[in-house]
């Protein structure tokens, strides 16, 4: 395990510099591989290590990854849910879980937690649960663009069958935590900019990113070597066009098999990166996030109420899919 310091974020033309301070110390803490037959008490050993090590740097706020728990099972076709449940929570925390909870909550320090979610009535969701320093949970997010196939399709080299295994959420809601204004978000919601721009019409200050992310990409592999470009790209460009924090971090490397996208990291409002994973197993990035810094750019060139045109982008709501227009 090792740490990326915390880097000065008063870097290149923005120096602007913020009427007061609001300091929260943030860290990713990104999972390497998780092996299928990887019992989920192990995992939560390896989640506590992390949350130590980074209390041990200061931190206030922990990231973990989407689908934490667990390794990524969406990559096998399943027939039955008696084989797919297995791999969802029922409650949170629960008696495996529980440690850690309790552990963060003697540390004094907050996290984020992704985690295959079955409801009491029958849903499945791919969700993320914010939790306080005093371990009051703040809210729970539910994956909204849920990527990938429905069908078994032998064809790839591995499935990713998350439409097949999960249910759409349907809000991206943001909260009063951690001193500031903070939302999660889930591993493809990552690529959509209405992800960004919803949260950030409530204010958004900091945006909790985990991710599962193969590098082969069946459907057009010639994007393989694109995979850390696209998830920096999407990111840095979210948190720049809306003046926010944006942590994302992965569970990368090797796991059963599959190349999974490590470079975990910590990005500015500005968009410029200020920490950054260096492996692709576990390890803790750690940045000091000036949430006042925001205003720097929500109240100049991204001022909403002052430049936006809702009433240009009605396209953007009353429309799915492409409708080209009509030719001569």
């Amino acid at each position: 395990m090792t740490s990326s310091p915390a880097l000065d974020h008063g870097m290149g033309d923005d120096t602007t510099i913020a009427a007061s301070e609001r300091i929260l110390r943030v860290a990713g803490a990104q999972l390497g591989p998780i092996a299928r037959d990887e019992p989920r008490a192990t995992v939560v050993e390896r989640l506590i290590g992390l949350l130590e090590a980074a209390h041990s740097q200061g931190a206030e706020l922990v990231v973990f990854p989407e689908l934490a728990l667990t390794t990524f099972f969406p990559r096998w076709y399943f027939d039955s849910w008696d084989d797919i449940d297995p791999f969802f929570e029922t409650e949170m925390p629960s008696p495996i879980t529980a440690p850690l909870f309790e552990r963060a909550r003697a540390l004094g320090v907050g996290f984020s937690l992704g985690y295959a979610e079955l409801t009491a009535d029958g849903h499945h969701f791919n969700t993320t649960i914010l939790v306080e320093r005093d371990g009051s949970v703040v809210g729970r997010y539910r994956k909204v663009h849920v990527p990938g196939h429905e069908a078994h399709e032998p064809w790839r080299p591995f499935q990713h069958l998350e439409r097949r295994y999960f249910e759409p959420g349907d809000r991206f809601d943001a909260w009063q935590a951690f001193g500031g204004v903070v939302g999660v978000a889930t591993c493809n919601d990552r690529r959509w900019p209405e992800t960004y721009r919803v949260f950030g019409l409530q204010g958004c200050e900091l945006l909790l990113i985990g991710y599962n992310t193969p590098i082969h990409y069946a459907p057009d592999p010639g994007q393989n070597r694109l995979a850390g470009f696209h998830n920096a790209l999407v990111m840095q460009s979210g948190a720049y066009q809306n003046g926010m924090w944006v942590v994302g971090v992965a569970k990368g490397g090797v796991e059963e098999g599959v190349d999974s996208l490590a470079e975990s990291c910590i990005i500015g409002p500005s968009g410029e990166v200020v920490a950054r994973t260096d492996t692709t197993g576990d390890e803790v990035i750690v940045a000091d996030c000036d949430l006042a810094r925001c205003a720097n750019y929500k109240t100049t060139l991204f001022d909403f109420d002052r430049y936006r045109r809702p009433e240009v982008y009605t396209r953007i709501t009353a429309q799915r899919g492409v409708i080209a227009p009509e030719g001569s």
